[in-house]
């Protein structure tokens, strides 16, 4: 009895012959249409395969390098900025409540600010982006406040839910 091995090395001896024989019979034009054919087939599937691939990415790597030189410079003024707010003094506790609600009455009746301790929870319904943005921009440099928790859902009229603030030693 034959093994799996040896029978599938016979059977493909086998075609390599068949294929042989197939090849010395085609007349001399029929094999340069075969090999001018395959040579073809093997050129094109090398670049569909390794160079289009290739040439793509290399034209993408400029546009890819400048978004992220963009990122990495934005990031880099976010961590310039965080430092320099983590550097100022800590606002009193009273201070940074009165900074809080004036911020807040700027968003009108579409908010409303709530202050325990040491935290501070602005609840919203339909407030603009612009506004929301503005809003937190003076909280954080006038009352040194950070979102620790946000839960927001943008809709048609705005911003609906609601920001937990770290307030006063917390939020430096």
């Amino acid at each position: 009895m034959s093994s799996p091995e040896t029978t599938s090395a016979a059977r493909l001896n086998s075609l390599a012959g068949q294929a042989r024989s197939h090849w010395q019979s085609l007349g001399e034009r029929e094999r340069l249409a075969v090999l001018i054919g395959g040579s073809a087939l093997a050129l094109l599937l090398l670049w569909m395969l390794a160079v289009q691939p290739a040439l793509r990415t290399l034209q993408r790597a400029p546009q890819q390098l400048a978004q992220l030189d963009t990122q990495l410079q934005q990031m880099q003024a976010l961590a310039r900025e965080a430092s320099e707010l983590r550097a100022l003094p800590v606002v009193p506790a009273a201070q940074a409540q009165q900074a809080l609600q004036a911020a807040s009455t700027q968003l009108g009746s579409a908010a409303r600010l709530v202050v325990t301790g040491d935290r501070a929870v602005l609840t919203l319904n339909g407030v603009a982006p612009e506004a929301l943005q503005a809003w937190l921009l003076e909280v954080r440099g006038a009352a040194r406040a950070r979102p620790v928790e946000a839960k927001l859902q943008r809709g048609p009229n705005g911003f609906t839910g609601s920001i937990v603030l770290a307030v006063g030693a917390a939020g430096a």
